[in-house]
């Protein structure tokens, strides 16, 4: 199975990356300021540009430093932010748990859109549109179309190798051709100017750095208190099941929740949704929240309690 490249979208650089200020440097000007005419034009646009280094992040002086800054999370600001900050001068190291998708972190460079989030979500969701597509087809003449049946574990070697590809561009284009080193493992605070790093391989590492930037991002959350709750699944796992389940109970009213919802139930799973309001999508526009129920119970198999 071929499965379609997904373009990569820029993320928003956070806004406590004290490192960066809307000025640039003056050792950036000098340096404009000595290009020829012929490099002066791409120069000046990176001068231009709303993310500029300040002067006290990268300098001769810093020397009894290891790094100019230490980026704690490979998610899309962490990739972002060190990438900007090697191109402005200075020397990043980028820390991450996994610099491949999959248990136990299931994240890994690229973050959560790029592992267990957009991407691999977007290819199971074209995955499960195929039996709708196929049953409308009669109507434009084609006779005698089924759709077939659906092969889990094809599907998901296709999708792994899709997220290895994106971990490999991530990790040898993004970052290492912009000079980031990365390394894997988990940082910690170990005081104002040094990082603790438990190495993925074994042993501990800690480096000095002037700055600090902590973009860890987040977990799903599953209460401990809740009998049977070890028999439940995040949208983390979902993506690395080894069957596809026969039955399943998604519990919650969010997007990501009716996302799920119907991907599954497109898969052939037997699928009931769950929430405790009236009406799922709490927040979102009202109009909108009831057609999506309307169009739920005609278009799908889903038990919506």
């Amino acid at each position: 199975m071929k499965i379609p490249s997904v373009a990569l979208l820029p993320a928003l650089l956070a806004s406590s990356a004290a490192a960066f200020a809307p000025r640039p440097s003056a050792a950036f000007a000098r340096k404009v300021a000595g290009t020829t005419a012929a490099a002066a034009g791409p120069a000046f646009r990176r001068a231009a540009s709303s993310l500029s280094m300040s002067d006290d992040v990268a300098s001769d002086s810093d020397a009894e430093y290891d790094y100019d800054m230490v980026v704690i999370g490979g998610g899309s600001g962490g990739v972002r932010a060190s990438r900007i900050a090697s191109g402005y001068g200075a020397k990043v190291l980028l820390l991450e748990g996994q610099n491949r998708h999959g248990p136990p972190n299931y994240s890994a460079i690229g973050g959560t859109c790029v592992n267990v989030g957009c991407v691999p979500k977007k290819l199971m969701v074209f995955a499960s549109r195929y039996p709708s597509d196929v049953s409308e087809s009669a109507g434009y003449g084609w006779e005698g179309a089924t759709a077939g049946e659906f092969d889990w574990t094809k599907f998901m070697k296709a999708k792994d190798d899709e997220i290895t590809r994106l971990n490999n561009v991530y990790g040898e284009f993004v970052l290492g051709k912009a000079g980031v080193e990365t390394i894997e493992g988990l940082g910690s605070l170990a005081g104002p100017k040094a990082v603790d790093i438990a190495l993925t391989a074994g042993g501990t590492k800690t480096v000095t750095t002037k700055n600090v930037l902590i973009a860890v991002g987040g977990w799903p959350y599953k209460p401990p208190n809740v009998p049977g709750i070890e028999h439940a699944i995040t949208s983390n796992e979902i993506f690395y099941l080894k069957e596809q389940p026969k039955r399943m109970v998604v519990v919650g009213g969010g997007f990501i929740a009716l996302e799920f919802a119907q991907i599954m139930d497109g898969l052939g799973t037997d699928v009931t949704l769950m929430y405790r309001g009236d009406l799922f999508l709490r927040g979102f526009d009202h109009d909108m929240r009831t057609h999506l129920r309307d169009e739920m119970e005609r278009n799908t198999n889903i038990d919506i309690r």
